[in-house]
């Protein structure tokens, strides 16, 4: 007997497509339109000269083209950048930006070649010095309880719309000190999530030190630089640090957590910005295998 024709489905949200898949569930065998997270080159270039072309997904590109510039060191406020033309075409889509001539001068002196690799903003750099630019010293902050931390990562879980279709993206958010999440991004690519979410959080006016950001993702050293650029005091993620990231907070004031899950966290640097509230002494935990992260 042939499998039923599939059903019309609805139009996949923004960030997605649509293609047919043939399932195997036991015995039984069908064909459907399943969501897929959609992933095409993202070109950036500045004053007509082109600078990157990452692997992203195709929303919120005012936010990604913001939130890259401000991470990357590229301008120093949202003033000094304005989007003149976002094209898309069969090959992907283009962002042509503007930035003021000196900032232009700037990046030639430190132009890189990033293509070919997800959300990667270090890949091909040209020199060691320019990757690990140090980044500002985040300013002091009012510490926030655990409990918010908790709340934040429990209010994420909710506000996922695209990876709830597809299962295939990363998501960053920024949270209140309370933990109440007031925005959150989505992308295929870590490291574009986070810029999505700052350029976002810059456009929107919030105060870097009034709250705190969460990723799905694991901390590389480049998450950790990215926060640290845009002046975010607390960094929490749901797998592990690396030892560069761990470094580089620890050098920049940055709060480094881990591991943040529903049972627990471990913070690796700068521990005063998070109050444990009903532990008045830390104890010592044995040590466990490391959790892998969720998603690839």
């Amino acid at each position: 007997m042939n499998p039923a024709p599939p059903r019309p489905e609805s139009p996949p949200a923004a960030g997605a497509v649509q293609r047919r898949v043939r399932r195997r569930r036991g015995a039984q065998v069908s064909e459907s339109l399943d969501t897929i997270a959609a992933e095409v080159p993202v070109a950036l270039a500045y004053n007509g000269t082109p600078f990157a072309v990452m692997m992203a997904t195709p929303e919120d590109l005012g936010d990604f083209a913001l939130g890259f510039s401000l991470s990357e060191g590229i301008v120093a406020r949202a003033d000094e950048l304005r989007i003149d033309a976002i094209e898309t075409s069969l090959e992907g889509v283009s962002l042509a930006l503007r930035i003021p001539e000196a900032r232009a001068a700037a990046l030639e002196q430190r132009r890189r070649n990033l293509q070919g690799r997800s959300g990667c903003g270090i890949c091909g750099s040209e020199s060691i010095e320019a990757v690990l630019r140090p980044p500002p010293r985040v300013g002091d902050s009012a510490p926030i309880r655990a409990a918010a931390l908790q709340r934040a990562l429990r209010e994420l879980q909710d506000r996922q719309p695209l990876n709830a279709l597809t299962g295939a993206t990363h998501a960053a958010a920024w949270a209140g000190r309370d933990g109440g999440v007031v925005l959150v991004r989505e992308d295929v690519g870590r490291h574009n999530a986070l810029d999505k979410l700052i350029g976002a959080l810059t456009q929107a006016g919030h105060d870097p030190l009034q709250g705190f950001a969460v990723v799905t993702s694991r901390a590389s050293y480049e998450m950790a630089m990215k926060a640290a650029q845009a002046g975010i005091p607390l960094l929490a993620a749901i797998s592990a640090p690396t030892a560069l990231a761990i470094a580089l907070a620890q050098s920049a004031r940055l709060t480094l957590i881990g591991f943040a899950r529903d049972d627990g966290h471990a913070v690796y640097t700068h521990a005063q910005r998070l109050l444990d509230g009903d532990a008045p002494h830390a104890t010592p935990a044995r040590p466990r295998a490391k959790a892998t992260e969720r998603k690839p």
